[in-house]
C-alpha cells in the first residue's frame, strides 16, 4: 500500500525523492517522511498528513544528500502521525528504514527486543526492523550479517530499503509479497515500490522476484532467498513521461475517464479484429482443453471483482460453461473445489494485490492453470500466473479506478468471445460482438461529450445521504461499481441491488426524496427493471434512468444500444462523471480518497 523511493548516485537525492513520492503517493498519503546520509550521519524528516507538509519542513540548501531513501505511508499500524511516519530509525541511529508490507510478528519481536534494552518511539509494525539491525550488529559488528539475521527473524510480507553510516554509499533492500524495483540511471540508481516513480530517470528495471535482495551502491549486485549472488537482467519498460502527467486536466481521475476511449482502444489492439477470430498474443488455449473444463473462477477485489461479474455474463452466455467470481480476500479461506479441469482467472489493475496473489498460489497448487489480467508489466501476479493478458490501459493514478476498470471488462469479454470461438459456438453473434467492440471508443466519445449533463445531475445530489442503484444481469453488476465509486471518492453512503431484490426488504428504506439510479440496457428485461422503478417511486423517490431504450422519464441518460454484453462499458461512464461531479462540489480530493490506496499489497 505504501510507497517506497530510494537513490544512490552523483547527484543531490531529495528532490529526486519528492518528486517520486508525489508520484506514488496515490499508494499512501497519510504521512511521508525522508533519510538522507550526510557527513556520516542520518538526517530524517517526516511529518504527517499529505507530502507538501513534508516539502514545508525541508531546508533545500541545507538538507542535501546523494544516497536517500523516502516513503509515503497508508496506515496499518498506529495512526496517522509524525512518530508513525517512516523512516524509523534504531535508538543509536545507526540504521534507518522505510518499509511497505505487514511483519506479521512484530510484537512477539518487540518484546524481545525490549528484554534487551530497546526502546521504541512509535506503534509500528516497521520499527522492530532497525531495532534488529541495531541488535545483531551489536553482537557480531557486520552489517551485512545484520541484515541477514534481520531477515531471518521477520514474518509476513515486505519491501525494505535501509542506509546506514556504516555503509556510507549503500543501501541495502529486501523484498517478500510486495512490489520492489530497481533502475539504473545515467546519474545513478532508483530504487521505487513503482514504475512511474522513476520513469524520469530510466526505461531499464531490474524486478525482484520474492526473497530476493539487494545490495545497491556505484552498481547493484542481486542475491537469492540462501545469499547467493545471482544475475538479472534488465527489461526495457516503453512508457512515457506524460502517461503520468495530468496533461491539462484538473484531476488525474477527470483525465483517465476522459482517456477511456483510447485505453479500451489500446486494450482491444492486436486481440480483436474485422475479418479474423480474437487471438492473443503470448498464448492460446485449444479446443480440447476448453471441452473439459467443469469450472471457471474469475477471482479479484473492489473495481477489479465487478469487471470479473461481467465476465462471468460473457463466458456463461457465449461458452455455456459454468463461472463463480470470488471476491479474492475470501477464496482460499473456504477451501475452494480447484483441481486440474478448473480455469481460474486473476484480475488486478496493479498486479500486487496481496488477497489475490494468495489466491493464485493457492490454484497453481492445486494443478489449476492460471490466468492473470493487468495493467502493470512484470508486476508479481504476471510473474506468478500460467498467462499474462495485458490490459494496455497505460498508468492510472488516481486511486478510483475509472479506465482499468473499462479495459478489464473489455478483455474480459474479448477472452470470453475467444473462448466460444475455439468452442465453435454462438460464431455468428461473437462476429456482432467483435464488430461492436471495436465501434465502442466512438461511442464512449459521445457520452464523455454530454458531460454537462452529469453536472447538473450531480448538484442536485450532491446533499443526499444515501442512495441506491439497481438494474438486473450487467445491469446489477454496472450498479454495483457505480455505488462503489461514489462511495469512494463522495463518502455518500449508497447502496447496490438487484432490481428484483429491492422489495425484499431495502424498500423500507426508500422515504420521499430518495434518489435511485436504474440501468436499463437489456430489452429482454427492460419491463421488469421498469416495474421496480414504479415500486420505489410510487414511494416518493426521485429516478434518474440510464437506458440504450426509448424510455421516457424525467431524468433520462441515454446512451447508444449495443449488446447487453457490452453495455456495461457504456452505461458506468455517466456513473463515473457523476461520482467525480460530486465529490468536486463537495470539495473532496477525488485522486486521494480518505482511507483508501491504489495498491493494496497487504491483506
Amino acid at each position: 500500500m505504501c510507497g517506497i523511493v530510494g537513490y544512490v548516485g552523483n547527484s543531490n537525492c531529495v528532490p529526486k525523492l519528492v518528486k517520486g513520492l508525489k508520484t506514488l503517493e496515490y499508494r499512501g498519503y497519510d504521512s511521508a517522511g525522508i533519510a538522507i546520509l550526510k557527513n556520516e550521519e542520518i538526517w530524517v524528516a517526516k511529518d504527517k498528513g499529505r507530502i507538501h507538509n513534508l516539502e514545508d519542513m525541508i531546508d533545500y540548501k541545507d538538507f542535501v544528500g546523494t544516497i536517500g531513501i523516502a516513503h509515503t505511508r497508508w496506515a496499518t499500524h498506529g495512526i496517522p502521525s509524525k512518530n508513525n511516519a517512516h523512516p524509523h530509525m534504531d535508538q543509536n541511529k545507526h540504521f534507518a528504514v522505510v518499509h511497505n508490507g505487514i511483519i506479521e510478528n512484530y510484537l512477539e519481536l518487540k518484546e524481545q527486543l525490549i528484554m534487551h534494552g530497546f526502546s521504541f518511539q512509535s506503534e509500528t509494525d516497521t520499527e522492530v526492523i532497525p531495532m534488529l539491525m541495531e541488535y545483531y550488529y551489536q553482537k557480531d559488528n557486520d552489517v551485512f550479517e545484520a541484515f541477514k539475521n534481520t531477515l531471518n527473524e521477520l514474518k509476513g510480507s515486505y519491501a525494505i530499503l535501509i542506509i546506514t553510516p556504516l555503509l556510507p554509499n549503500t543501501i541495502l533492500v529486501a523484498k517478500k509479497n510486495s512490489p520492489l524495483v530497481v533502475g539504473k540511471g545515467n546519474d545513478g540508481i532508483y530504487i521505487a515500490s513503482d514504475i512511474p516513480a522513476i520513469l524520469e530517470y530510466t526505461k531499464d528495471f531490474f524486478f525482484l522476484e520474492d526473497e530476493e535482495k539487494a545490495i545497491i551502491n556505484n552498481d547493484v549486485t542481486f542475491y537469492n532467498e540462501h545469499f547467493q549472488e545471482i544475475t538479472k537482467n534488465a527489461k526495457y519498460i516503453d512508457w512515457e513521461m506524460d502517461a503520468i502527467d495530468k496533461k491539462g486536466f484538473e484531476d488525474y481521475m477527470l483525465k483517465e475517464i476522459h482517456e477511456q476511449p483510447e485505453a479500451l482502444g489500446n486494450t482491444l489492439n492486436g486481440i480483436v479484429g474485422l475479418d479474423k477470430a480474437v487471438r492473443f498474443v503470448n498464448f492460446s488455449l485449444d479446443k480440447e482443453y476448453l471441452e473439459q473444463l467443469n469450472h471457471i473462477y474469475i477471482v479479484a477485489c473492489g473495481t477489479a471483482m465487478h469487471a470479473g461479474l461481467v465476465g462471468k455474463y460473457s463466458i456463461e452466455m457465449l461458452c455455456r460453461i459454468p463461472v463463480d467470481v470470488e471476491v479474492a480476500s475470501e477464496f482460499r479461506y473456504r477451501n475452494p473445489i480447484i483441481n486440474a479441469n478448473t480455469l481460474c482467472i486473476f484480475i488486478s489493475q496493479s498486479g500486487e494485490t496481496a488477497d489475490t496473489i494468495a489466491a493464485l498460489k493457492l490454484a497453481r497448487k492445486r494443478h489449476a492453470k492460471t490466468i492473470a489480467i493487468s495493467n502493470v508489466f512484470e508486476s508479481s501476479i504476471t510473474r506468478e500466473a500460467d498467462h499474462t493478458i495485458y490490459t494496455h490501459a497505460g498508468p492510472e493514478i488516481a486511486v478510483a479506478s475509472t479506465k482499468a476498470y473499462i479495459s478489464q471488462v473489455g478483455l474480459i469479454v474479448a477472452f470470453a468471445v475467444y473462448m466460444a470461438e475455439v468452442l465453435d459456438k454462438e460464431l455468428e453473434l461473437c462476429h456482432d460482438i467483435q464488430k461492436e467492440l471495436l465501434a465502442l471508443p466512438n461511442y464512449m466519445e459521445q457520452i464523455i461529450e454530454n458531460n454537462e449533463q452529469y453536472y447538473e445531475l450531480a448538484k442536485k445530489i450532491k446533499n443526499e445521504h444515501d442512495l441506491f442503484y439497481i438494474g438486473r444481469g450487467n445491469d446489477y453488476y454496472v450498479a454495483m461499481e457505480g455505488s462503489l465509486k461514489l462511495k469512494e471518492i463522495s463518502y455518500i453512503h449508497s447502496e447496490a441491488y438487484p432490481a428484483g431484490e429491492l422489495k425484499h426488504g431495502p424498500i423500507a428504506l426508500v422515504e420521499n426524496g430518495t434518489f435511485v439510479f436504474g440501468i436499463i440496457t437489456d430489452s429482454n428485461i427492460s419491463e421488469k427493471t421498469l416495474s421496480n422503478l414504479e415500486e420505489v417511486k410510487s414511494r416518493g423517490a426521485n429516478i434518474i434512468l440510464i437506458t440504450n431504450q426509448n424510455i421516457k422519464k424525467e431524468h433520462v441518460i441515454n446512451i447508444p444500444n449495443v449488446h447487453p454484453i457490452l453495455s456495461p462499458i457504456l452505461s458506468i461512464i455517466p456513473l463515473q462523471f457523476i461520482a467525480y461531479f460530486i465529490a468536486k462540489e463537495k470539495g473532496l480530493d477525488v485522486d486521494k480518497p480518505r482511507n483508501l490506496a491504489k495498491s493494496v499489497t497487504v491483506e
